[in-house]
């Protein structure tokens, strides 16, 4: 029996390789298929089934492109609805994979179809569970993104969640091994580990929500400190749902190189959004005006996901050279299919063709610090609430990037708008959509509140107004 954790950090998303005596299952693929349909050929192993917890909000799956390349069926447990071919399993069914077996225990609670799928070795002992977005480590999904889907609340949902880890998954032996569909720096819960799997005895002792003495308290703690989810997720899910094109198909449109000219041409009749994933103190240096930037070796997908709601916004792409197909690849996996091709020769040929540049002043945290002592700066912290409540400029206003649209007319267009964030990566994100927007004086502070941090600039931790005034 193998057992591989296929991991994508950028998503923090993990797909899963199971194999025995020759055959395979994959549990929750990205869109991309390669990675599994090589992983198997080089086992000489036939996949057998493709194996879904539920349907997915974060990111659009791979299940039907498995599918059709391997005739391998694609399963969901109870309540599920999809609009493609598929086999909806019953609670406790068994499916045999080789030597092994998988039983399917029914887990609502996060979405209503969530399925948690219980691995039995060859002599029949459990061995792991693949619990979706059921239990993580360290936290359990949340419970408010399926309460759309019908008449039941966050509140019913949560006790529905109880009712599944109590039934299903904690009676289970201690040393079963917990592998999640998602690890820190997913959207999809609020307190989840770093680490990618653990022991199910270790999460009794260690998990909040499995610590909780009743349902009640339980369902306060997870439903506490919830924010509103990325606006793309139900976009996601509904693609999840139905007949997601072809990968191959998204690539070939959004691979096409374009001259400036071209660009331009497609920019402005197709009303599309440049895209800019160049690393932010490149991107300061020399841009297309109007274009936002959010650099591709960051959390890219998700930010991408939080500043553009609607994934079918038609999109124009520039990239560092090489790096198209990443880019394409990344942006497909959170259903963005939109893009009509990437500006060839990049920034350097659109200023050889003559045509306008725009730039954004990026100051180091020595610079910063010599203004902020000289006189009193309007200073923007755009990250998120517990890195702001923990300690920030003293003075400086909050505005989270992921809902920096609430908040753009509060912006000063007479003064100067220090920006900064943890590291540089979201403050110029903010710096590029506010000059979109028309804010010219928008000054980013690089590195930022890590590199402030080590200058005498004051800090404090108590807590500023919660938003911009002007």
């Amino acid at each position: 029996m193998t057992i591989e954790q296929i991991y994508t950090g950028c998503l923090a998303q993990g797909a899963y390789y199971i194999e025995s005596d020759g055959e395979a299952v994959i549990i929750d693929p990205l869109r991309e298929t390669a990675p599994y349909l090589e992983r198997a050929e080089r086992s000489g192993a036939k996949i057998k089934y493709v194996l879904e917890t539920h349907f997915h909000a974060d990111f659009v799956s791979g299940h039907l492109d498995l599918s059709r390349k391997t005739d391998a069926p694609i399963v969901y447990g109870p309540n599920a609805n999809p609009s493609f071919d598929a086999h909806i399993a019953t609670d406790g069914e068994v499916l045999k994979v080789g030597k092994v077996t998988i039983t399917v225990l029914h887990t609502p609670g996060h979405t209503m179809e969530s399925t948690t799928y219980l691995l039995k070795d060859e002599k029949g002992r459990p061995h792991a569970i693949f619990t979706g977005d059921t239990l993580f480590i360290g936290d359990v999904g949340r419970p408010d993104l399926a309460q759309k889907a019908g008449s039941l609340t966050q509140e019913d949902l949560a006790s529905h969640l109880y009712d599944s880890l109590h039934n299903k998954i904690m009676p289970l032996p201690n040393d079963v091994i917990v592998y999640p569909a998602h690890g820190a720096g997913s959207a999809c819960g609020k307190n989840m580990s770093k680490e990618t799997w653990d022991t199910l005895g270790n999460q009794k002792q260690t998990n909040y929500a499995l610590r909780a003495a009743d349902r009640e308290i339980f369902i306060k703690e997870v439903t506490d400190g919830l924010l509103p989810p990325p606006a793309y997720f139900p976009q996601n899910v509904a693609m999840n749902k139905g007949d997601i094109p072809s990968l191959d198909t998204v690539k070939k449109q959004g691979m096409r190189g374009l001259t400036p000219e071209q660009f331009e041409l497609v920019a402005e009749t197709e009303n599309t959004l440049v895209l800019d994933t160049r690393g932010a103190q490149t991107f300061k240096d020399g841009f297309i005006p109007r274009s936002i930037n959010i650099g591709i070796k960051g959390d890219f997908a998700p930010w991408v996901g939080a500043m553009v709601p609607d994934v079918k916004h038609p999109l124009l792409l520039v990239t560092d050279a090489g790096m198209e197909d990443e880019v394409v690849t990344r942006l497909a996996r959170v259903g963005y299919d939109n893009v009509f091709g990437y500006l060839k020769g990049g920034i350097e040929a659109w200023r050889a063709s003559g045509r306008e540049v725009d730039t954004i002043e990026s100051i180091s945290a020595e610079e910063f610090a010599k203004r902020f002592q000289a006189s009193k700066l309007r200073v923007v912290d755009v990250r998120k609430d517990g890195e702001y409540l923990a300690e920030h400029v003293d003075g400086a206003w909050h505005a989270s990037l992921q809902y920096i649209n609430q908040h753009l007319a509060a912006f000063s267009k007479e003064e100067p708008n220090y920006v900064h964030c943890q590291g540089g990566y979201r403050s110029m994100i903010a710096a590029s959509m506010l000059k979109a927007r028309g804010y010219h004086n928008v000054i980013d502070v690089a590195g930022g509140f890590k590199a402030i941090a080590e200058t005498d600039v004051p800090r404090t931790d108590y807590v500023c107004p919660s938003t911009l005034k002007k």
